[in-house]
């Protein structure tokens, strides 16, 4: 009898440590949830002081309250220390594609930080680097064919980068394609993540994300994104690529360095230059914009808001880049260990607002069934950018003041809209003024 009552109490402890581990259900990644989706990059290394999956899985309901849907973490794997590149190297100079950076945790931290985010019902996507690998990856060793020979036969870094911490891929061996197919498989399947941010996708044949990204979906619904701006990459299965141009010229006009109508001319472009279903990221940071070309608030000054809102409203679907929700105000060390101040200042409270207007309105649905943007003429057209965007009868208007002095200003519009931060109504008959670098975004119901 007390054997058997051992043998009962062991397969319930067993029972109960297999539920445990019962990766939690989340709603297939669908049109829908995409329409008013708001992305985060996870800088894993320099999120906290601690550099670990395990800190940052600690933040999600902080990151859930900025209204985040789609977590895109940098690359996790392991790091090649062969032509590496300051004392811990880069993220993108991967060792192998199967395996998890100890510097961050394991593959159990890994797991625990996807399934603590689809508790909270946001999606997770692992940025794969696709076009080369640094030179202690495994395929090196074994596979020398599978990558790109300069005239001596010997594997060479990218042609034209500087990225000699790397080796370039050569994506004319089948072979090789088709192990990436599987590396790729492997995280959907045995870690249960939701898609791929895909690095320099433009510099890989577009014929392998043409039979690749459908083999990946026919493991389930998964989200794409491409960086690049090529719209042939929507065609071969991407669901978004970055609006690169978008993001310079919000640096550009911020400044006063480009007339307000460049922009103008870029939203018609985009409307041209992409298919309905096309979702561009719009961004004031990213990783390689912080490290490289300054800090938000470095590049846009006074327009750091202006900016923001600006990258909410237009067509698309906005990013967030760690640190930004806590003011970040210096360029992140690349190749070393560095840390954000996790400190609540003015942004948090910006994004966790414009987090609740993109889910608040159709007006700024993206993806499938978009909503429409149209410029909206004014009267100081050289000094304020405004538009509307509407879906069915949801309708929202942008007017910016992108220069240094307050302007006095009226629109082509009849009727009175409400406020979205103070909930007045605004009378758009009347002359309006706004302030240096000030914005309204007004919603008609």
């Amino acid at each position: 009898m007390k054997h058997l009552l051992l043998s009962i109490i062991l397969i319930n402890l067993i029972s109960c440590s297999e539920m445990n581990q019962t990766p939690t259900k989340i709603a297939p990644i669908s049109k829908e949830r995409i329409a008013n989706a708001v992305i985060y990059e996870a800088n894993i290394r320099q999120y906290s002081p601690q550099g670990s999956f395990e800190a940052f899985t600690a933040d999600l309901p902080k990151i859930k309250e900025l209204g985040v849907d789609i977590i895109w973490l940098m690359p996790i794997y392991p790091i090649s220390t062969t032509k590496s590149k300051g004392s811990l190297g880069s993220y993108y100079a991967v060792s192998d594609y199967q395996k998890v950076n100890p510097e961050f945790g394991d593959l159990d931290d890994v797991k625990t930080l996807i399934d603590s985010a689809h508790k909270l019902d946001m999606y997770v996507i692992l940025d794969w680097v696709p076009n080369h690998t640094g030179w202690d990856h495994v395929w090196l060793q074994q596979h020398p064919e599978w990558y790109t020979k300069d005239e001596q036969g010997n594997p060479t870094h990218p042609i034209g980068t500087d990225w000699t911490d790397t080796a370039d891929l050569n994506y004319d061996n089948h072979d090789m394609r088709a192990q990436m197919l599987e590396d790729l498989k492997y995280w959907i399947k045995e870690v249960g993540i939701d898609g791929y941010r895909c690095d320099m996708a433009g510099m890989v044949p577009t014929d392998f994300w043409e039979h690749t990204i459908p083999e990946l979906r026919a493991l389930k619904p998964i989200f794409m994104l491409a960086e690049a701006w090529e719209p042939h990459l929507i065609q071969a299965g991407f669901n978004m690529v970055y609006g690169w141009e978008t993001h310079h010229l919000s640096n550009d006009i911020s400044n006063g360095h480009k007339p307000i109508d460049d922009f103008r001319r870029r939203m018609e472009d985009v409307k041209h230059q992409y298919a309905p279903e096309a979702i561009l990221m719009n961004f004031t940071s990213n990783h390689d914009e912080n490290s490289w070309n300054g800090s938000a608030p470095e590049r846009l000054n006074d327009a750091l808001e202006l900016a923001a809102a600006l990258m909410y409203t237009v067509a698309g679907m906005p990013l967030i880049y760690s640190g930004q929700e806590y003011d970040l105000d210096r360029r992140l060390l690349f190749f070393e260990k560095d840390s954000i101040d996790r400190t609540k200042g003015r942004m948090f409270e910006v994004y966790k607002q414009l987090g609740q207007l993109k889910k608040s309105t159709k007006a700024l649905d993206t993806g499938v069934d978009a909503a429409s943007y149209q410029n909206l003429n004014n009267s100081a057209s050289d000094k304020i950018l405004s538009f509307v965007r509407q879906k069915d009868e949801d309708q929202l208007v942008y007017m910016g003041n992108f220069s240094n002095e307050a302007v006095s200003f009226s629109v082509d519009y009849t009727g009175i809209l409400i406020d979205f931060y103070t909930g007045k109504q605004v009378d758009l008959t009347q002359e309006l003024v706004l302030a240096p670098k000030a914005y309204l975004i007004l919603l008609n119901n």
